[in-house]
């Protein structure tokens, strides 16, 4: 399975939220005392958007992709952050994996085989993608030899 980085965890969001509002009220209080009142809203506004933005960051990290290779197929599945599944079965013999390496900014994981495309995690960054294609190769390269005969004794 392959999930969205988050760098700040549920306790790391609460606590940069109370460090906010705190400066927040402070600030707020300042401007009040001073006869500036109207700026208390504005800095409550601040405090909503970037608790609104976090949110929805999240949320989108509810998203993930699962790739399962067997010797017969190479499932993806793509789960959005909504829980919505699209799946593609790949027949791994003719696939070709597609990956700059090394990898630039705007470099793309690509499945390909048969005139089909798929771009896969393209949530990770260009290093993550680059040992996601490697490892993928290697493990296609596996797939597709034939399995060892059995020696008779």
């Amino acid at each position: 399975m392959v999930y969205p980085h988050r760098s700040l965890g549920p306790t790391g969001f609460l606590v940069l939220m109370a460090v906010l509002i705190a400066c927040s009220f402070t600030v707020g209080l300042v401007f009040y005392l001073s006869g500036a009142w109207p700026v208390v809203g504005f800095l409550g506004l601040d405090v909503l958007i970037v608790y609104v933005a976090f949110r929805l960051n999240y949320r989108a990290a509810r998203a993930y992709e699962t790739v399962r290779l067997t010797t017969a197929a190479l499932e993806i599945t793509k789960v959005d952050p909504r829980g919505r599944r699209r799946s593609a079965t790949l027949q791994p013999y003719w696939l070709a994996v597609d990956m700059d390496d090394p990898p630039r900014r705007d470099s793309r994981l690509t499945l390909r085989t048969h005139g089909r495309r798929l771009e896969i995690g393209g949530f990770l960054t260009p290093d993550e993608k680059l040992d996601l294609a490697r490892a993928l190769r290697r493990a296609l390269d596996q797939a597709r030899r034939p399995p060892a005969a059995v020696q008779p004794h």
